[in-house]
């Protein structure tokens, strides 16, 4: 499952000392309980960072992810761009363990609830290892997140899928997510050969 077309996290303490609500128990300091993933079933969620031991598993099937939706593999180029990504904060990552292997990950950004004054989380990418599907992990991964968002006091968790993927938006209406309405998703794609018009003044 790819959440942008549809498969970390913890935010780092920076994130999720923004994430935390003014006046909280958490929002003077590091978080304790978000290096410790949870245990459901057979399948661990762990939080991922960029020294974790378990890293260069989750940029393995990262690059995989890659691969399943058309892009060419990059072991890499993956690893170097993940890593960078989870350390400078843009995103944050977890990953589903199980038999001491990574079989799934999920990463997420905290962004601004402008018009609450709080947070709202957003689910950037959510995978499974083919020969692991449809047993429990991506459910389990997904619920880490909500739990986690709403331990920090978050207002929303959103994620996007494809119209079409019929699984992913059977788990996701089975967890809670709803359909937004109302709303168009608009993009302006930059076109690398192109000058930027404000170069030529």
């Amino acid at each position: 499952m790819r959440t942008h077309r549809s498969g970390g996290y913890w935010p780092t303490s920076r994130a999720m000392k923004r994430a935390s609500p003014p006046g909280s128990a958490d929002s003077g300091g590091p978080l304790e309980g978000w290096t410790i993933g949870h245990t459901d079933g057979m399948t661990t969620v762990v939080p991922i960072g960029a020294a974790h031991p378990a890293f260069d598993q989750v940029a393995a099937l990262f690059d995989d992810y890659r691969v399943h939706y058309g892009q060419p593999s990059a072991p890499e180029v993956t690893r170097s761009w993940l890593h960078d990504q989870i350390a400078q904060d843009r995103i944050s990552a977890a990953a589903a363990i199980r038999a001491d292997h990574v079989r799934g990950f999920i990463t997420v950004t905290v962004t601004p609830a402008s018009l609450r004054l709080g947070t709202s989380w957003s689910i950037r990418d959510l995978y499974v290892a083919p020969h692991h599907r449809r047993s429990g992990i991506a459910k389990a991964l997904l619920q880490h997140v909500i739990r986690n968002a709403r331990a920090a006091g978050a207002h929303r968790v959103s994620l996007q899928t494809e119209t079409d993927n019929i699984p992913a938006l059977a788990l996701y209406t089975e967890i809670g997510f709803k359909p937004v309405t109302g709303l168009e998703l608009l993009n302006l794609a930059f076109d690398p050969t192109l000058q930027d018009p404000g170069d030529r003044a």
